[in-house]
């Protein structure tokens, strides 16, 4: 089971699952681009984030695939833009991937599959992904509420 997430630091859903683990005091982490860079400006430094020595977020994708055992990419039906890129990225890797598409309930039967998948492909560092807030302003409170629920299966 998972003992740390990492992930990019971006608004939406990279951000929700940052929030979630600093919150509960779950160890977090992962790259994000040089200089800090997200949608929104220069993420905080209070995000326990490591810069790529490239500006282009696809660097800090990549590294973020590589460095965890499998990646959760939490967004709604089809995958576009940078999500479309992790899930690609996971793939060539030969790295676990699992997507979460939350536009049904979210309900026990999901973090059933979650748990088994987590279990299966032996995941100790998690990767989290997902669209930032200006492609789905939802993403934020539907990630938290997806990460939370993922930390009390595994706390």
């Amino acid at each position: 089971m998972p003992k740390k997430i990492i992930s990019g630091g971006q608004t939406g859903v990279d951000r929700a699952a940052l929030d979630v683990c600093m919150e509960r005091k779950f160890p977090s982490g992962g790259w994000c681009p040089k200089g800090r860079l997200a949608e929104d400006g220069v993420i905080n430094r209070e995000y326990p984030l490591t810069e790529t020595n490239e500006a282009e977020y696809s660097f800090r994708t990549i590294k973020n695939v590589i460095d965890s055992d499998g990646t959760i990419i939490i967004s709604p039906e089809n995958l576009s833009g940078g999500t479309q890129f992790t899930y690609q990225t996971a793939i060539e890797r030969q790295k676990p991937v699992l997507v979460i598409h939350p536009t049904n309930q979210i309900n026990s039967s999901l973090f059933s599959e979650v748990k088994a998948w987590l279990r299966t492909n032996k995941i100790e560092i998690l990767n989290i992904a997902g669209p930032r807030e200006s492609e789905w302003p939802e993403g934020y409170k539907t990630a938290r509420e997806i990460v939370q629920e993922i930390l009390r299966l595994i706390q």
